[in-house]
């Protein structure tokens, strides 16, 4: 910067700098602070004029920041030893460099010097002879007779060995694996369907009323393409209709409003996986029957610890003449045990589309505190009958990554998404 400001006859427009020193806007503005700080140059409104320190500055030797930038430039790297040692003012470099980020990089290191101690002194002097330590034999040794001549050193079972990272699975994807495993093992049939849904499937057919918040564009994602979706069979869309309007032949009093067949044509990102075992339920309605799925779901939710507008669940239902509300507790009771919880609550909950409702808690240690995992209950006449089934359904909805949080112990959801590689390293193959 003082060179072009020399060039230029000792002053130059802070406008014409880039050109005449070649660095970037962004570097000449940084460099101001520093010409400032030094004495070398001064400002006078859009104009920077060089000083006498400045001109005096071409022709004296480097500065010690200067000197400790060159000399590691030529070296890469050094102890302060080693810079002190070519008479470098590494002291005062320091106090130049201080506040300019990115020049260079300090580390601190640990230099341990060992020495002779009395005793190995007095074996030096009853003298020694130099004899091989080996951790073990090879075939040499052994067809040679070497092995009279060497010692093998002890070996010490309680010094750990070297840390093993083998290629595993993320650990969110082993919590889907391993609860996929736990209702097959339970006797369930896996079911699954498209992330974009009507609303008459994602709502609708849950008994879910048309101007419920949760249908609202700040709690649901609308797809803008396709602008609708197809509807199923007329029959099945009249009596749903009737449902809510009045009840239809299920006994209700319905929502008593005009339900909306665009408002069910309108596609969104299915904002639970009961979308999935609805539409199983509606293929086939008959008793006993037993499915599940896994997978995505979208909300709008707002981001913390425990909250993500992508997460996963795991819904199922069973349709059994015999099921009851005990059934369906024994069921979410067996799940959690079998995914190694055993400090588990269930307190009553409300749903639009089952009755009674339940939600489900799990005991956080590290948060002192229940946490709420998921949903569930019984579904109403108005989900089953309008699809054709007559018997009890029992449904829940759970969250997977909240359950994958307290299984590794992640403070926060968001980390079961970060490429943090020293944790997912660390986590355990088996928990």
């Amino acid at each position: 910067m003082i060179e072009a400001l020399a060039r230029a006859g000792g002053e130059a427009t802070l406008q014409a700098l880039p050109e005449q020193t070649g660095l970037p806007q962004k570097d000449v503005g940084q460099a101001l602070r520093w010409l400032k700080q030094k004495g070398w140059a001064e400002q006078q409104g859009q104009v920077l004029v060089l000083r006498d320190a400045g001109r005096a500055a071409l022709t004296a030797p480097a500065a010690a920041d200067e000197a400790l930038l060159a000399a590691l430039a030529a070296l890469g790297s050094a102890s302060e030893d080693e810079l002190c040692g070519r008479a470098l003012d590494v002291a005062g470099a320091r106090r130049l460099l201080e506040g300019r980020s990115g020049l260079i990089e300090e580390r601190e290191r640990t230099t341990r010097l060992v020495a002779l101690a009395a005793a190995g002194r007095a074996l030096l002097a009853q003298g020694l002879a130099p004899r091989r330590a080996l951790n073990q034999l090879n075939a040499e040794l052994l067809r040679t007779g070497g092995w009279r001549e060497v010692e093998l050193r002890p070996y010490d079972v309680t010094v750990a060995g070297p840390a093993l990272h083998p290629g595993k699975s993320h650990p969110l994807v082993r919590i889907f694996e391993q609860t996929r495993r736990v209702f097959l093992e339970l006797g369930f049939d896996e079911i699954d369907s498209g992330y974009v849904e009507s609303g008459f499937w994602d709502f609708d057919a849950l008994f879910s009323p048309q101007d419920h918040p949760a249908r609202d564009m700040q709690d649901t994602f609308y797809v803008a393409a396709p602008a609708r979706c197809a509807l199923p069979d007329e029959a099945l869309v009249d009596t749903v209709a009737r449902t809510h309007e009045d009840g239809g032949d299920t006994g209700s009093l319905g929502w008593r409003y005009r339900w909306d067949r665009e408002l069910a044509r309108r596609p969104v990102l299915r904002t639970h996986t009961t979308a999935a075992t609805i539409r199983a339920l509606a293929d086939d309605p008959r008793a006993p029957r037993k499915v599940f799925c896994v997978g995505p779901v979208f909300r709008r939710e707002t981001v913390d610890y425990k909250h993500l507008p992508v997460f996963h669940q795991v819904d199922g239902i069973v349709v059994d003449e015999q099921g009851s509300f005990a059934t369906l507790l024994g069921i979410l009771q067996a799940f959690y045990r079998k995914m190694g919880f055993e400090r588990f609550q269930f307190r009553p909950g409300f749903f639009p589309y089952t009755e009674p409702s339940v939600e489900v808690f799990v005991w956080l240690e590290s948060k002192q505190d229940w946490v709420e995992m998921g949903g569930a209950g019984i579904f109403r006449p108005e989900v089953t009958e309008p699809l054709g089934c007559h018997a009890p359904v029992l449904a829940w909805g759970l969250g997977l990554e909240r359950l994958a949080m307290f299984r590794y112990g992640i403070a926060s959801i968001g980390e079961l998404y970060r490429a943090r590689l020293a944790w997912l390293e660390e986590a355990a193959l088996c928990r």
